[in-house]
């Protein structure tokens, strides 16, 4: 409760904090002050970041890795531009993020008399990435806003939520009732869909399971169903680590490969979990499910479009499913098992055999990394050839381990998003996997890491190239330009941020420099190259 003389831009600190609040990413400035005033008095962490793109991909990484709401404070004008990409990729990627951003004046918003930070709908940018936007005029709407915010975390698909407070108002006395709401449940199933789904589940004759990135909390009850019926299980990137990627009836991230389509295209019904089912997941937009699907989802939207289901369930996945499991008809599906253990055995055996020289040689050295690194490692990755590879031939064991910027595909996401899983998740390890274009993205972030002396294990891919986009244009029959660089002496900036740093010269190098990165007293920068396997 704060006290009626208190600022209301201190009122929302002891809001935050009421909530459940322990960390907020931001960069004070001379328009958001007054939001920094009572921080020293409370119990929340601050982290200073080096620009705004940073803290916002530092809350995404700390709300995936945590299953919380991450947080980042900025200002107006240019600190909200800087943050709208983290905040696109949040959004694509349903992870629950609060911007709190001040804004100009009440008298002087969108007025055009030059004053500092000036856009002319702040507002109405921040919406277009976001799925709640407020603007705040009097200390009760930054109340509400706040509890909107935080209602719609607890009880909808995870998104971003913005809120906008106007200079004048943070020093406005707040005046009482700043105590946090109760926030509503998950949806909960339908107990006649529920029914249906578990017969039709019963009586199929070829299962497959698909989960997604709202499956994150449900693995445990899809694994029981899919082994009470021999059911193959299929993921998509932002499912991966709902269910263990090692167990015989997983078969990863394939939707993009010909194996996952086929078991797709094979099966008479699919449960379908947590997915939009969108063109990043099967990279192909024409790929439709249009036959026995059964699709739980928190979003209605998501449900409508674009591939029909039978059933479509509103409601969360993990009681959802629970509940199916708990209705199923009892049966001996062992033989139905066995064969899909085998045929999903038989699929990764293909896989292999057909990989091209590059997927092989990143094969090697994801194979060193991921015997290197503790299975329960979280590991933030970026969009680069090697991430790439990772995303289907990279087992991870655990959810809120695989933390890949899907959908808006951003650049830079992993070196931030690795820093915040670290503040989200204290007690495990993290990685961040990304290239040597990427990480000039955000590289200046370095130094939020080595300030905190996090240990975290940075394993930069150096090809001297932006590899993916040079082979892409190879296949196009398009001359490759522009996609070569010159890059810095990578080792002497992580030393010049104060990180540890090593150039592993062979795969057995590379091991014992991931096994030095995990007990450091601070990040690790470990540039992999190419050749790597030559030595």
């Amino acid at each position: 409760m704060s006290r009626a003389e208190h600022s209301t831009g201190e009122a929302l600190v002891g809001l935050l904090e009421a909530y459940g609040v322990d960390t907020i990413f931001g960069i004070p400035g001379v328009h958001n002050v007054e939001m920094y005033r009572a921080l020293p008095r409370s119990g929340i962490k601050h982290v200073l970041v080096r620009h705004e793109q940073g803290a916002g991909f530092m809350a995404d990484g700390y709300a995936r890795a945590s299953g919380k709401p991450g947080v980042c404070f900025t200002i107006t004008g240019p600190g909200l531009t800087n943050i709208m990409t983290p905040l696109g990729q949040a959004w694509s990627d349903s992870s629950p993020v609060l911007c709190i951003s001040s804004a100009l004046d009440i008298a002087d918003s969108a007025q055009g008399r030059g004053r500092l930070h000036e856009m002319q709908n702040q507002l109405g940018a921040a919406a277009t990435i976001t799925n709640l936007a407020v603007r705040a005029y009097t200390p009760q709407d930054v109340r509400d806003g706040v509890a909107r915010a935080f209602s719609a975390f607890a009880s909808q698909r995870p998104r971003p939520a913005y809120l906008e407070l106007p200079l004048d108002l943070l020093k406005v006395p707040s005046g009482p009732g700043w105590t946090a709401h109760k926030t509503p449940r998950l949806p909960q199933p339908d107990a006649v869909q529920v029914k249906e789904a578990a017969e039709r589940l019963g009586a199929a004759k070829s299962p497959v399971i698909l989960l997604g990135g709202g499956a994150l909390d449900a693995g445990r009850a899809a694994l029981a169903i899919a082994e009470q019926l021999g059911a193959p299980i299929i993921t998509t990137t932002a499912g991966k680590g709902a269910v263990p990627g090692t167990h015989p009836l997983v078969l990863g991230y394939r939707l993009a490969r010909e194996s996952g389509r086929k078991l797709l295209r094979e099966a008479d019904t699919i449960l379908c979990v947590g997915s939009e089912l969108s063109e990043t997941d099967f990279w192909d937009s024409g790929f439709i499910l249009d036959k026995g699907l059964i699709r739980i989802d928190l979003d209605p939207a998501t449900l409508a479009r674009p591939h029909a289901a039978d059933i479509a369930i509103l409601a969360d996945a993990a009681a959802t499913l629970a509940a199916i499991k708990a209705s199923l008809p009892a049966a001996d599906h062992e033989a139905r098992r066995r064969t899909n253990e085998k045929r999903i055995a038989g699929y990764l055996a293909m896989e292999g055999s057909q990989d091209d020289a590059l997927r092989k040689m990143l094969g090697k050295v994801l194979a060193v990394i991921r015997d290197s690194l503790p299975p329960e490692t979280v590991i933030a990755s970026d969009m680069t050839q090697i991430a790439y590879a990772a995303n289907e031939i990279f087992p991870v064991f655990e959810p809120r381990t695989w933390l890949h910027p899907v959908g808006f595909g951003t650049l830079g996401f992993a070196l931030p998003a690795g820093i915040g899983a670290k503040f989200g998740a204290p007690g495990k390890p993290v990685a961040v996997m990304i290239g040597d274009y990427g990480i000039q993205y955000t590289i200046n972030e370095l130094g939020t890491a080595a300030e905190h002396k996090l240990p975290l294990v940075i394993l930069m891919w150096n090809n001297d190239a932006l590899g993916q986009i040079r082979d892409d244009m190879v296949n196009k029959g398009i001359q490759p330009n522009a996609v070569t660089l010159v890059n810095p002496d990578f080792q002497a900036l992580a030393k010049a941020y104060r990180c540890h740093a090593e150039k592993p010269d062979s795969l057995k190098a590379l091991a014992q420099a991931i096994g030095r990165a995990l007990k450091a007293d601070g990040p690790t920068l470990v540039e992999m190259t190419p050749r790597m396997l030559n030595g």
